[in-house]
C-alpha cells in the first residue's frame, strides 16, 4: 500500500508506553525511509494540535545540529508531539541539554535518545579550522576532543578543506557526545542500564536525506 495513504497516529501515554528503544529506532528508521522515498504519511496537524494540548508522549529525544538543513521530524517523517528536540551547532551536550533529556526520559517518557550529526558540518569545519569569532569561539572548543580523536596520515590535511576528516570528526564527535551523556547523568545511565532508553547514534547525509544509525 502505498504510504501516502496511510494515517499517522498521534502518541498517547498508553502508545508509548508500548514502544521499546528497538522499536523507537526501528519506526525512526522507516520514518526516514518514508522521507528518503517521498512518501510520508498522512498527517492533520489541526487535530494533533487539539490531540496533544493537555499532554506530550513523545517516543524519542534527538539531539542534532542547528544546521538548516536537517528539520528533524520532516526527515524523519514524524508529526505533533512524536520526538523531542535538542538543537545545537555541533550537536554536544552540556548541563542545560542533559537536563532536558533527563525531563524527556525520566518525566514525560521517551524511550530512546538520538545524538545526529551529519556531512559537511560547518561546526565541525570551523573546529577543525580552530576558527575564532566571538562567543563561537568556546563553543568550537568543546568539539576538539573529536578533531584530537581522529588519525590521520602524514600527508593528509586536517582541516575543513578534507572533506572525509570533517566527516570522521562528526562520527568521532556523535560517538563522544553519547559518552558524555552515560558519563555525566546519572539518571539517563541507571535508565539505559535499567533497558528502559537505548542511546544511540546516527548520521544525516546532507547529500542524499538519508541517516544511518550506528
Amino acid at each position: 500500500m502505498d504510504n501516502t495513504l496511510k494515517t499517522a497516529i498521534t502518541q498517547t501515554l498508553d502508545t508509548q508506553s508500548k514502544i521499546t528503544p528497538n522499536a523507537a529506532v526501528q519506526m525512526l528508521k522507516e520514518g526516514n525511509g518514508r522521507f528518503v522515498n517521498q512518501k510520508p504519511l498522512n498527517r492533520n496537524f489541526e487535530e494533533q494540535i487539539q490531540a496533544t494540548t493537555k499532554g506530550q508522549y513523545p517516543f524519542a529525544a534527538i539531539i542534532s545540529c542547528i544546521d538548516s538543513r536537517i528539520p528533524t521530524e520532516i526527515v524523519f517523517d514524524q508529526g505533533i508531539g512524536d520526538i523531542f528536540n535538542a538543537r545545537i551547532a555541533g550537536n554536544f551536550v552540556n548541563e542545560d541539554i542533559l537536563g532536558s533529556l533527563e525531563f524527556a526520559c525520566k518525566l514525560a517518557g521517551s524511550k530512546l535518545i538520538v545524538v545526529m550529526g551529519h556531512t559537511s558540518c560547518g561546526a565541525i569545519k570551523g573546529a577543525c579550522d580552530h576558527a575564532k569569532l566571538g562567543n563561537l569561539t568556546q563553543m568550537l572548543e568543546k568539539l576538539s576532543p573529536a578533531v584530537n580523536g581522529v588519525e590521520t596520515s602524514e600527508n593528509e590535511e586536517r582541516n575543513s578543506s578534507n572533506l572525509d576528516f570533517v566527516n570522521k570528526v562528526s562520527q568521532k564527535n556523535v560517538e563522544l557526545t553519547i559518552e558524555n551523556i552515560k558519563k555525566e547523568s546519572p539518571v539517563l545511565y541507571e535508565l539505559y542500564e535499567q533497558g528502559e532508553i537505548g542511546i544511540v547514534g546516527a548520521m544525516y547525509h546532507v547529500e542524499s536525506g538519508k541517516v544511518t544509525f550506528s
